[in-house]
């Protein structure tokens, strides 16, 4: 099958072809503000059911109803919530994500930026699913309080947003445990990345990992209510924001 025509560079999205394509080594080169370069295989997008962290398939088991799914990568998600009957659109921003998730049976795929003013074109979800620290796609602090209010009109009546995050504030200590950042500069959460696949290079994009109480802060600013459903020893957590 053809490439598709990217206007832009897509790492991502060719290393995600590359794996559907067979092969099986495809790995990312993850460059970042606060840490060391990291590699990512393409296979962690293609996970099973059992493969996932157990917050990811508690998640799962707490959709309800028409699930909007953001950021969808390889649709590993949303094909297990398909077979489990829920209807579900799978978005991604990525055109080699979208076509994977064509090829591998997602049913409603679409391109979409987070803040694309026709991401739901009309369409009201009981369930916006953000995984893989999937609130990190609004990018910075405005982006996460314009994200909840455009959120309120994706949602159906009770509808809700099941998110993960994580607090980062660890990368930040100094020896003796304390805590050392500009706090005149941009909230420490606040992280650039820039993925490279092979030879290409993705251009440089904001990712915010949120600590738990900021995050309530802002959600409940916007008019949800907040349940943290999980949390593990890395300061990673599981939260479902109710619009009221």
């Amino acid at each position: 099958m053809a490439q598709p025509a990217f206007s832009a560079p897509d790492p991502l999205g060719h290393a995600l072809l590359a794996y559907q394509r067979g092969h099986h080594s495809a790995t990312l080169t993850v460059h970042s503000s606060v840490t060391d370069e990291e590699l990512l295989p393409a296979a962690y997008f293609f996970r099973s059911l059992w493969e996932m962290p157990a917050m990811e398939r508690t998640a799962l088991e707490e959709c309800r109803g028409h699930v909007l799914d953001l950021g969808a990568g390889a649709g590993c998600h949303a094909l297990e919530l398909q077979q489990r009957g829920f209807r579900v659109k799978a978005v991604d921003v990525s055109a080699g994500a979208v076509q994977v998730m064509q090829e591998r049976g997602v049913q409603e795929v679409a391109r979409h930026d987070l803040f694309d003013v026709a991401l739901a074109q009309g369409e009201k979800f009981d369930t916006l699913l953000m995984l893989m620290n999937g609130i990190g796609l609004t990018g910075t602090l405005a982006g996460l309080e314009r994200f909840l209010r455009q959120a309120r009109g994706l949602l159906a009546p009770g509808g809700q947003i099941l998110a993960t995050s994580s607090d980062i504030s660890y990368l930040y200590e100094d020896e003796e445990g304390a805590l050392v950042f500009d706090l005149n500069g941009p909230y420490y959460g606040e992280v650039e990345y820039t993925l490279q696949y092979g030879e290409e290079t993705g251009s440089a994009f904001r990712w915010i990992f949120a600590d738990p109480a900021l995050l309530q802060d802002y959600a409940e600013a916007a008019g949800y209510d907040v349940e943290f459903l999980e949390e593990d020893d890395q300061q990673q957590y599981l939260v479902r924001l109710t619009a009221r």
